[in-house]
């Protein structure tokens, strides 16, 4: 812990992009984690009226927490998930998977509560910033994050230099921004 706060790991929503790339290779390096990147193509698939993204999110926090508790060497005493909706919805949504970590601590604000959810928050956004970096150097310009004007207008762009199917492959297509470009 006294390695994390003096590296600076605190809410990854208090940091920095610039520092989070400077801090997260130190946390992966060190901290046994699991990645999974769902890419837009399949957050677009999974988003339907069965598979809400609080369902999907539960079942990769799921899986994510199995694939790091088999690794070898890992040893815990309690497990913090940061609370993006009530505990029995979540173990709902995870009824029928095979396996299931259940002897969870949900925690609103648990970035601030908890290191392990601080680390765990930067080395998301840090794996989110690599891939945004991916989709940038595809398409030959810069993705700014978010939702702005600025956002708008460069969708509008990879609209006309590469047509709509190019933006419904790398949006997520409920957000009220993608609506609007695509109009």
């Amino acid at each position: 812990i006294a390695w994390m706060q003096d590296l600076g790991v605190r809410d990854s929503k208090k940091i920095t992009d610039d520092k989070i790339i400077k801090i997260a290779p130190e946390l992966i390096k060190r901290i046994p984690h699991t990645t999974i990147v769902l890419t837009n193509q399949e957050y677009n698939q999974y988003h339907t009226t069965d598979f809400n993204m609080n369902k999907v999110k539960a079942i990769l926090h799921n899986k994510c927490l199995l694939s790091v508790i088999k690794k070898d060497g890992v040893s815990y005493t309690k497990i913090v998930v940061d609370q993006f909706e009530p505990e029995k919805a979540y173990y709902a949504h995870i009824s029928k998977v095979p396996e299931r970590v259940t002897n969870i601590t949900f925690m609103t604000k648990a970035e601030d509560q908890c290191m392990s959810v601080a680390a765990s928050s930067i080395i998301s956004r840090y794996i989110f910033l690599q891939e945004m970096d991916k989709i940038s150097k595809n398409l030959e310009m810069d993705l700014p994050k978010g939702a702005s004007d600025l956002v708008d207008s460069v969708g509008k762009d990879i609209v006309k230099k590469f047509g709509s199917e190019k933006l419904k492959e790398i949006s997520k297509m409920n957000f009220k921004n993608t609506e609007k470009i695509l109009k």
